[in-house]
């Protein structure tokens, strides 16, 4: 990642993305039984920005995206108005907030669109996102869906017709009776319950299963051909997200670590992109849907090379962020250098080490001083360490642009126009190559990506 991140809508803090897909956060509110983990309540917020309800509200997709991020990982730290609106919205440094509505109208219509959702698309969606009024942050429980369908208000009203007892020692034996025998009646669809959920959990097990094998043993599709490497084995390979040395906080500014004035005690690895944040969440959902396999994630700070050794690796981020990236099989043809002429002196573009006639060797993304148009990344599948293990780099010189490779990955439509050009047909393993993608933004979103050069490396 090379984005200039001084302000911080570019980063987000994730102690360890490793440790928080599978840790509960503060920020979840609710009992422990009700309080989702943080990767459910990112799924969520996942699936209402994708929903009908959001289709067209990007701000309001950026503002609940921004208010999810800063309750699960910040909770303690009170938003402000002044601080969305320069932020999330983009305001200039002098916004007053006491005679500019425009944050409070937002949020009001966030809270409208969370009911609306509600009511609508996410009525039986497990994860209940809400936003209390008072403070500007989320909050995210679990509904028992189960326990809400089975409660009959008809039979609850019907208690409060039901005659007062005269003997209340009888009274006192039939309330107790009724009471062992509802608690009976419960111990009993609960234990049917357990019984009917382990016997749904194991044949979906081997549903799922089943579907694997059958998938991979069939002819391949565009999913089980490119992924084919990295679903083999004990355990699933490693997810490496980004995790540069900065120096600041999102709160004060920050900046990439520069040795000639910062000093070392004051670098902070709690920093990664949003693209990379969506890029992990997005390799995860393939990994669950389409093979039923999970992985590994890793912050680049804490990779190894032992790690290298002994995985499959998927790299989430460039070498500019990466480190480790250039002590083991990098890309060969594309590589990142930092400009030092030009509209884009400072910031990094794509350099092509080995171009052809017709093409060009550096490839340059919108200048750091103009709101992002346009963006370039890379994938790189390679061997590892161990030629039996793979190695995927998936890179933009931005946040944005690591966030298009791996949506380009992650979509069957853009797999199965890869593949051809790979000429990757049935019973082909797949081999080594690079591809460079051009990435169209608008609002730090990328809207349309294209393969511009790709080629084998083997």
């Amino acid at each position: 990642m090379v984005t200039n991140y001084s302000t911080s809508r570019k980063a987000f803090n994730f102690l360890d993305l490793g440790d928080a897909v599978s840790e509960t956060l503060n920020g979840c509110t609710g009992t422990e039984d009700e309080r989702p983990d943080s990767l459910e309540c990112l799924r969520q917020v996942d699936r209402l920005v994708c929903s009908p309800v959001f289709l067209g509200s990007e701000g309001l997709c950026k503002l609940l995206n921004y208010l999810a991020h800063h309750t699960l990982n910040t909770p303690a730290d009170h938003l402000k108005e002044y601080q969305i609106a320069t932020e999330v919205f983009g305001r200039p440094s002098d916004f007053d907030p006491q005679t500019d509505s425009s944050v409070r109208v937002q949020i009001g219509r966030l809270r409208s669109k969370l009911t609306q959702y509600y009511d609508s698309d996410g009525a039986q969606d497990a994860i209940l996102v809400d936003m209390p009024k008072g403070r500007y942050v989320l909050s995210f429980k679990r509904r028992i869906l189960a326990l809400e369908a089975a409660l009959d208000p008809e039979t609850a009203g019907a208690t409060d017709s039901l005659p007062l007892p005269v003997n209340s020692a009888a009274a006192d034996s039939r309330i107790q009776r009724r009471v062992i025998i509802a608690l009976a009646i419960l111990m009993g669809v609960l234990l049917a319950g357990d019984i009917l959920t382990r016997m749904f959990h194991g044949i979906a097990r081997s549903t799922s299963s089943a579907v694997m094998r059958s998938g991979i043993d069939r002819e391949p599709k565009a999913f089980q051909t490119f992924w084919k490497p990295f679903l083999y084995g004990s355990e699933g390979p490693f997810v490496v997200f980004s995790n540069a040395n900065f120096v600041g906080t999102a709160e004060t500014g920050m900046h990439y670590y520069d040795p000639s004035r910062d000093n070392r005690e004051e670098i902070t690895q709690h920093y990664t992109g949003v693209g990379e944040v969506m890029g992990v969440l997005e390799l995860d959902r393939l990994f669950q849907q389409q093979f039923g396999r999970q992985f590994r994630t890793k912050r680049s700070g804490l990779f190894t090379l032992d790690d290298a050794r002994n995985n499959s690796l998927i790299f989430v981020g460039s070498q500019v962020e990466n480190p480790t990236l250039d002590k083991i099989p990098n890309s060969r043809e594309f590589v990142f250098r930092r400009s030092i002429a030009g509209p884009n002196r400072g910031g990094w573009v794509i350099v092509d080490l080995h171009p052809q006639t017709a093409e060009t060797g550096i490839f340059l993304p919108t200048p750091q001083t103009r709101p992002m148009e346009v963006d370039y990344a890379i994938i790189a599948l390679m061997y590892g360490l161990d030629r039996s293990r793979w190695t995927l780099i998936l890179a933009g010189t931005s946040t944005v642009g690591t966030e298009a490779a791996v949506d380009y990955v992650c979509n069957q439509d853009s797999l199965e126009g890869l593949l051809r050009r790979l000429k990757a047909t049935k019973g082909t393993d797949l081999k080594p190559f690079e591809a460079l993608l051009r990435v169209k933004v608008a609002n730090d979103v990328p809207l349309e990506t294209q393969l511009v050069v790709l080629r084998t490396t083997d």
